[in-house]
């Protein structure tokens, strides 16, 4: 089995691990992605995030540049075991080589402070994916959940507002433009509704949804309307299950279960098929109890859903094949 994860925060816990004062180890941790975990939960390529709060840190592009150097040394003292995604082939070769496959991106859009050259000099970098907000109205656009405030964030109290006014600004018109133009693939999670139909009216290529789910499955604004789906579907575009259970269900006991995961599976197949489908676990971003509580265990969800009726065709569509056409489109 093969999978592909197009979300997870585990650059920043190997951050708080090392301020901690903890060693670092890439291989073997405590954290739900490492390399041996990928290796066994057969990940043929993981997206790792640069996530930045901009409004913890008094100089946020000083934290961004902290993780990309734990991102760079990871590569480096493993290069043997990981490569990095920079056109599509590295994805063929890096597999034919026995190499895991690691594409870099960045959660919050700003950190590029009004400036596309800035955006150019992340491309440069490596970053090949760029989710344009967090949870914070920004130059490029709105969230679906804005906090001043997070220290009193209670997800079930934000979670049910979806953003229908604010879309993108002219600069995130002309940021989405030059992420296409330069071989980057835009990623609408956490973007306001009225933002996400800017980027369908907008864009010219496949984009994502990261790590977001179905909204008529589990009541979040995070999660994708089933008309977003549907045009999300059209564009050749992708979504990423997010195992986080505040977007998984409606229970409020912070279980995620497969049985939540394979609902959601359910019905974006039968509004929008198979195509649209792929994974975004959300690993080390989130507090849940995760019954596939790290990424050696993703071939549990694929069992479940061979159990539950779907094609190895199907299967392979969702864990990896969906993922790897729009990559296919989108990187240069």
């Amino acid at each position: 089995m093969k999978y592909i994860d197009m979300h997870c925060d585990t650059i920043l816990g190997w951050l708080e691990q090392e301020e901690g004062r903890e060693e670092v180890d890439f291989a073997q941790s405590d954290l739900s992605v490492d390399l041996d975990k990928l290796k066994r939960g057969g990940c043929l390529v993981q997206n790792f995030a640069l996530f930045t709060d901009r409004k913890k840190y008094a100089v946020p592009e000083k934290q961004t540049m902290k993780l990309y150097d734990l991102y760079c040394r990871m590569l480096e003292q493993n290069e043997d075991r990981i490569a990095p995604v920079l056109r599509f082939s590295d994805i063929e070769k890096n597999e034919k080589e026995g190499k895991l496959s690691a594409l870099l991106t960045l959660e919050e859009g700003d950190v590029v402070f009004n400036d596309l050259a800035m955006l150019r000099n992340y491309y440069r970098m490596g970053v090949r994916m760029i989710a344009l907000t967090w949870n914070y109205p920004n130059a490029i656009g709105h969230p679906n959940v804005s906090m001043s405030d997070f220290s009193h964030y209670k997800a079930a109290d934000v979670l049910q507002k979806p953003n229908e006014k604010d879309g993108l600004s002219e600069f995130g018109k002309q940021y989405i433009a030059l992420m296409e133009e330069l071989g980057m693939i835009v990623d609408v999670s956490h973007l306001s509704d009225a933002g996400f139909w800017d980027v369908v009216r907008y864009s010219t290529k496949p984009f994502v949804a990261s790590h977001s789910n179905a909204r008529a499955v589990c009541c979040a604004a995070r999660n994708l309307s089933d008309d977003m789906i549907r045009a999300l579907a059209s564009k050749g575009g992708v979504m990423g299950l997010n195992f986080c259970a505040d977007f998984l269900n409606d229970r409020g006991d912070e279980r995620s279960t497969i049985e939540d995961m394979i609902a959601h599976i359910d019905h974006i197949r039968d509004i929008a098929g198979i195509d649209v489908i792929g994974i975004g676990t959300d690993f080390d971003g989130i507090l849940s109890d995760v019954e596939v509580r790290d990424a050696s265990m993703m071939p549990a969800l694929a069992y479940a859903l061979q159990e539950h009726g779907y094609t190895e065709e199907e299967i392979d569509s969702i864990m990896y094949n969906n993922v790897l056409r729009v990559y296919k489109k989108g990187l240069q």
